[in-house]
């Protein structure tokens, strides 16, 4: 979702920019960039390695930003380029879909209010998982939700968190990259951008 279907990223790194001024530091881009893709728990552990507050209280800090990213996402996302037009296409086409985020359920919702809840059979949050990207549960998750064998699949994703867990799996995958360089892997069809692409182009993936 965050960087390969809207251009939340920014929005997060705003968030967690200002997360920061409150703890009295600042954030640092390699920090930043580590956390693209991941789970909360991960992003905080990153945070808090980052300000040098190993004690940081989790839960607090969660909900704060949380918030923050909510009051954020409620004034409406940037689709990504060609990201609207091919999920419409594949929609139409009637392509069983599903949302796979590190995102929690809660921010996903909101985030739903600009790409359409009608638009996805199925939503895998990232703290609906027990084990969240990069592990392959939350793609084997997906596909067990909408019947269909993961080998079938095509996962888009933009972070290495999120092409290690559908590599895993083994679905299919399109690396298009945001704001964190992927680089070039066997077996990871990659482009600069999901502008061009659509249904014969995800088919002939496979």
């Amino acid at each position: 979702m965050d960087g390969t279907l809207v251009d939340s990223e920014k929005l997060w790194g705003t968030a967690l920019e200002d997360l920061a001024i409150r703890a009295g530091g600042q954030l640092s881009t390699r920090a930043r960039l580590a956390m693209v893709g991941t789970s909360m728990p991960v992003s905080m552990a990153i945070f808090r390695e980052d300000m040098g507050q190993p004690d940081r209280p989790y839960r607090s800090d969660v909900a704060w930003l949380t918030d923050r990213v909510a009051e954020l996402f409620a004034d409406g996302l940037d689709w990504r380029p060609g990201a609207r037009e091919l999920l419409h296409e594949v929609r139409a086409a009637g392509v069983p879909t599903a949302l796979v985020t590190s995102t929690e359920r809660r921010l996903a919702e909101v985030a739903l209010k600009t790409l359409g809840a009608e638009n996805f059979d199925v939503l895998i949050c990232g703290d609906e998982v027990a084990r969240p990207k990069p592990d392959p549960e939350p793609y084997l998750t997906a596909a067990g939700l909408l019947g269909v064998p993961i080998g079938a699949c095509v996962a888009i994703e933009d972070s290495p968190s999120g092409v290690a867990s559908a590599v895993a799996a083994g679905a299919t995958v399109l690396a298009v990259p945001s704001d964190v360089t992927l680089p070039s892997t066997d077996g990871i069809h990659l482009r600069s951008s999901l502008s061009g692409v659509d249904l014969e182009f995800l088919a002939a993936l496979r």
